[in-house]
């Protein structure tokens, strides 16, 4: 089983535009969706359309709408209480896929919420192969939250993935020496901040033909003890490395219509590959898959099986990279 954490929660509105988004415009709709949202219950209801168990553990208040949008998806939960709605997130897409996202706070979360939600991941986390940790941190959760987790994780069975960006994310790498996950999931944007690196330098390198520096970048994380990392670099498609090696993926040609989710549904992918007992480049390749068959479809919607295009990624092995430590092994 596969348990995904979403500590802010969110009901996902996507409304489309018919024209580009022009600042102080008054604009027109064409559609407008919402759905449960939140970077885990992402991952979660790709999975459980995939047919793999997966269960949602979040905290939302007993009469939130969530809970219903939950349902309404088939996605398994386990909600800890709280005495706040869950925010609600505006994605603005364009005709091009371009999409604005206009994220609110979050319910904040006291200090006996906090641990209630902490004990149900860590009482869930019994029951799993994978806990996958995912999005922003609401009020009232510190950002050293997710690496205090993965701490208390270290010494249990499961694996653990974190997904997260900003402060939550630098806390995370921080912490290391204390306990690391086996996977991370950054953009090119997050992988560069907490390693002090120019984003555009491996945004540039990689549209070349050049994944070397991301590698590198990459290396310098599994070198500190995560497990493996999964740069997701958008339309140029994915790097994996790990203790055994490096591959870059390429996307299949797609018209892009809404970002939104690609990158949890690229996460969904390789932990679906994974659990199916497949090997890195194969993670990697599922992974790309979803990543891209997501970014093809309409505002929020996430994709099925049939959706993907897994004969369409190009998947290669990049030239190895000393690593600057002996200690790169996986748990």
């Amino acid at each position: 089983m596969i348990v995904t954490v979403t500590p802010n929660p969110s009901i996902d509105r996507t409304v489309t535009l018919p024209v580009p988004l022009v600042r102080g415009a008054v604009h027109r709709v064409t559609s407008v969706t919402d759905q449960a949202g939140g970077k885990g219950v992402n991952v979660a209801k790709v999975l459980t359309m995939a047919g793999v168990d997966a269960v949602a553990v979040l905290p939302a208040a007993t009469n939130d709408p969530l809970i219903n949008a939950l349902q309404a998806a088939a996605v398994p939960y386990r909600i800890v209480s709280t005495g706040e709605p869950a925010r609600t997130n505006l994605a603005i897409t364009e005709q091009d896929g371009t999409t604005t996202k206009i994220n609110e706070p979050g319910a904040t979360l006291d200090d006996v919420t906090l641990r209630t939600f902490t004990d149900a991941v860590l009482d869930a986390a019994g029951d799993a192969d994978w806990v996958v940790m995912s999005g922003s941190l609401p009020p009232g959760i510190p950002a050293s939250w997710y690496a205090t987790v993965v701490a208390h994780l270290a010494s249990r069975p499961c694996r653990v993935a974190v997904d997260t960006s900003d402060a939550p994310l630098a806390a995370l790498v921080e912490g290391l020496d204390h306990g690391a996950p086996d996977l991370i999931k950054p953009n090119a944007e997050e992988l560069a901040g907490i390693l002090g690196l120019s984003a555009q330098h491996l945004e540039d390198a990689v549209a070349q033909g050049d994944p070397g520096p991301v590698v590198a970048a990459a290396r310098q994380l599994i070198d500190r003890g995560i497990g493996a990392v999964l740069a997701t670099l958008g339309a140029a498609g994915a790097v994996l490395v790990d203790g055994s090696g490096a591959w870059m993926a390429t996307p299949p040609p797609i018209v892009p219509r809404s970002t939104v989710g690609a990158g949890d549904s690229s996460l969904a992918g390789y932990l679906r590959a994974e659990v199916g007992g497949a090997v890195p480049p194969q993670r990697l390749q599922m992974a790309v898959a979803y990543g891209s068959a997501a970014a093809a479809l309409p505002g929020t919607t996430l994709p099925s099986p049939s959706e993907i295009d897994l004969n369409g990624v190009r998947v290669s092995p990049v030239s190895p990279i000393a690593s600057t430590s002996s200690n790169s092994e996986t748990r």
